[in-house]
């Protein structure tokens, strides 16, 4: 456990590839394509290479982005593989440490593939065309004779073969040539992308050997706990520190003053012992004297109050005002009026927050060992709290037991750091799963008052929209500012703004001390489920099928001018493609559902992908959801580069995208979150799956993107819209167990 665990990825690639006289190709720190030295025989590139490889002709490939689950640490190497002409049974993979040479390393925004995908391209078209070129010196015969395949070269003419092994020697020594000359394969020519292949961690996983964050072990390791104020923004005044160093396997406990940062290292009392065990037991003894500051006022009840007086009034900002809406619901020959609402809730990932930190005081270094989904912002964060340069700190990259967002932030990375820096040895802190869920960085909740108008053709003409979201008070440039919570901000270009002749988009933010952080699929998650939903109720108000409906408001003319989500174009012509497409793979109109029964739609634009859905429900008479069969077509672009990590993802999605809708809801009383653990958080269980789950790609002459987020948002809005066909109820409040779905 150790040594694969604590070994560094850029020591291990230094030994292992000088040591084995390796070829050693990757992308150098301003992200052009380095060249290894030239030394015969021997592979002297920098350490912080992509690719190595060994005189047996084994392919050392470098995952440079955090695994989370989302398959990326499989995905990306499948890449630079298949430019390099190699059989992935000759591959191995290295999880890379945060390092500046590879550029970004976040995990974040179905970013990783979109980020990547060009230079893996030409980062393993660049090592084959050195070996090729390695082969005809040996051969003394032209280039263009030979070519790669199955991990050799082979010279057309003579049908000569020579393993990549065998041309280690002379091709450590060649350049490699500029990006810009390298010529990659053509896609019709493609063995491995878009084929199905495991999960490079999938057997460690089911056997359950050390894999991730929580499971590292280090020698003379100690275990630490972290207990906060319940209600947020509070401190500690003072604890029973002496009792709790009297316990058995305590070593220490001391407070920590932290700082009124939601986002950074919060104030609380540590509790460092010989074992996890130890030191949970302590803490359940622990007695602290809290501060609990302005936040012991907010409560939900009150929330939702705020919210409801402010739906009659004007908004605070005005997101986007087009045309004359008083005039549009005036000669409107029906008007619709509805409120939507949500809550908070948590990331609520199965592996709770955890980091190992040793600090080493006589050379000042510190070493990290997190499961993190931004690296780079937990090592800033480190430096900027604690004045520790970042040359001196070291973060390994562990794989995370689900992120969704969460790891995103740095809070636990910081708490880690502090209490390391109180200890002479290594200290793994590990959150309790009840520090996990009260003490998230939570998808805000809101509340949306619609008002919709559509004209006796039943065309859609006005549309309003008072959005109440929740902020936090930041101190920007010498200001106070009211900062919303991520994805609690709503962007004028939003769907269905920018398509109306006649649009209002306000936002009220209450402000709160409720630390808030990225929920997969930010904003996207909520806006799709409010938006669609509505659509659909004006839809109906106009007697339209909502397939039509749609395809008529989305309009037959891309949008080019302006941005859509994050900062996106958003083309009409690839959604409306996705919607006929899962219309036509749904048999959408010509099925006839009995009472209990029916279908429902939405579409998404979220995180460059496409998405749209169908959902099949049936609903017993006395409330009970089955939801038969969700129908998914996404294009993300010219290639799928995994498509067994493809369809996991897709799947994932609508399963999450389900729970998400069902149960989960976090409620505040009294500055606290009311909910502890999963008896009183609950989640989507095996036979509340939906029975059938089609997937569908298109493939379009357009730049690959990320699927970890895309397809989430539309479940929602899908099963409400099928709830309402099958009983006549709209679901207009989250989670969908606080609405009666019985019917008779």
């Amino acid at each position: 456990m150790n040594a694969p665990l604590s070994l560094s990825r850029r020591r291990f690639l230094g030994t292992s590839a000088i040591g084995a006289g390796a070829l050693v190709i990757g992308f150098g720190p301003t992200g052009a394509l380095a060249a290894p030295g030239n030394t015969p025989g021997a592979a002297t590139f920098d350490p912080n290479a992509f690719i190595s490889i060994d005189r047996k002709g084994i392919v050392t490939l470098v995952s440079k982005q955090p695994e989370i689950g989302q398959g990326i640490k499989t995905s990306l190497p499948m890449v630079i593989a298949e430019e390099l002409e190699i059989d992935w049974k000759d591959v191995r993979i290295v999880q890379g440490d945060l390092n500046p040479a590879y550029g970004s390393q976040g995990a974040g925004g179905s970013t990783s593939t979109p980020t990547n995908y060009e230079n893996f391209h030409r980062l393993g078209a660049a090592a084959r065309t050195v070996l090729v070129q390695a082969a005809a010196q040996t051969w003394k015969v032209p280039v263009g004779e030979c070519s790669a395949a199955h991990g050799a070269v082979v010279h057309g003419p003579t049908k000569r073969k020579l393993g990549y092994g065998a041309l280690v020697p002379l091709a450590a020594t060649l350049p490699v040539p500029d990006a810009a000359q390298v010529q990659l394969k053509d896609p019709a020519g493609y063995k491995l992308l878009g084929t199905r292949i495991g999960g490079v961690d999938n057997e460690a996983i089911v056997s359950g050997k050390p894999l991730f964050g929580i499971d590292i072990q280090l020698p003379g390791m100690l275990y630490a706990v972290y207990a906060k104020c319940p209600v947020f923004g509070g401190k500690p005044l003072s604890a029973n520190l002496d009792a709790i160093k009297a316990m058995p396997g305590v070593k220490d406990a001391f407070i920590i003053a932290g700082s009124d940062n939601l986002n950074g290292l919060r104030p609380g009392v540590a509790i460092v012992a010989t074992s996890t065990w130890a030191a949970f037991k302590a803490r359940r003894a622990l007695e602290v004297k809290w501060d609990e500051g302005v936040g012991a006022g907010h409560s939900w009840a009150d929330f939702a109050a705020q919210a409801a007086a402010a739906a009659g009034k004007p908004g605070t900002t005005t997101l986007r005002k087009d045309g004359d809406v008083a005039a549009a619901f005036a000669g409107a020959a029906k008007t619709v009026e509805a409120s939507y609402r949500y809550p908070f809730i948590s990331h609520a990932s199965m592996e709770p927050q955890n980091c190992t930190a040793w600090f080493k005081p006589t050379e000042g270094t510190l070493e990290l060992w997190a499961p993190t989904q931004n690296p780079g912002s937990g090592q800033a964060l480190v430096t900027t709290t604690f004045g520790i340069p970042k040359e001196k700190i070291t973060l390994h990259i562990i794989r995370s037991g689900g992120g969704f967002g969460r790891r995103l932030s740095s809070d636990f990375i910081v708490e880690a750091a502090a209490i390391a820096q109180k200890v002479n040895a290594p200290v793994k802190l590990t959150w309790t799963r009840e520090d996990d869920l009260q003490h998230d960085h939570f998808r805000p909740g809101g509340f949306h008052h619609l008002r919709g108008g559509v004209d006796a053709n039943g065309k859609l003409v006005g549309w309003h929209n008072h959005f109440v979201t929740f902020a936090n008070r930041v101190e920007r440039d010498g200001k106070s500012i009211l900062q919303p919570g991520s994805g609690g901000s709503l962007s004028g270009d939003e769907f269905p703004g920018r398509w109306l002749a006649n649009c209002l988009l306000e936002q009220t933010a209450l402000e709160c001390r409720i630390p808030m952080g990225p929920w997969r699929a930010p904003g996207s998650s909520v806006f799709s489920w409010v938006f669609h939903s509505f659509i659909d109720e004006l839809a109906h108000a106009a007697g339209r099928d909502p397939v039509e409906f749609r395809l008529e408001l989305l309009g037959d003319k891309d949008i080019v001018a302006g941005t859509g989500e994050r900062g996106q174009p958003y083309s009409v012509s690839r959604m409306r493609n996705v919607l006929k497409e899962v219309a036509q793979k749904s048999g959408w109109g010509k099925k006839t559902f009995a009472k209990g029964q029916g279908a429902g739609v939405a579409f998404h634009f979220s995180h460059r992908g496409y998405v749209a859905e169908v959902a099949e429900v049936t609903v017993s008479k006395e409330g009970q959801l089955k939801v038969d069969r969700v129908v998914v077509v996404t294009d993300i672009g010219a290639q799928i580069v995994n498509l067994s990590g493809a369809e996991n993802q897709v799947q994932g999605s609508v399963i999450d995208g389900l729970s998400t809708l069902m149960y989960p809801e976090l409620n505040i009383e009294k500055g606290r979150v009311v909910q502890s653990n999963f008896h009183d958080y609950n989640l989507l269980r095996m036979p509340d799956t939906p029975t059938k789950i089609d997937i569908h790609f298109l493939k379009t002459d357009y730049p690959v993107t990320g699927l970890g987020e895309p397809v989430l948002p539309p479940l929602a809005p899908a099963v409400c819209n099928a709830i309402f066909v099958a009983t006549g109820k709209r679901v207009r409040e989250l989670p969908l167990s606080k609405t009666d779905l019985s019917w008779s």
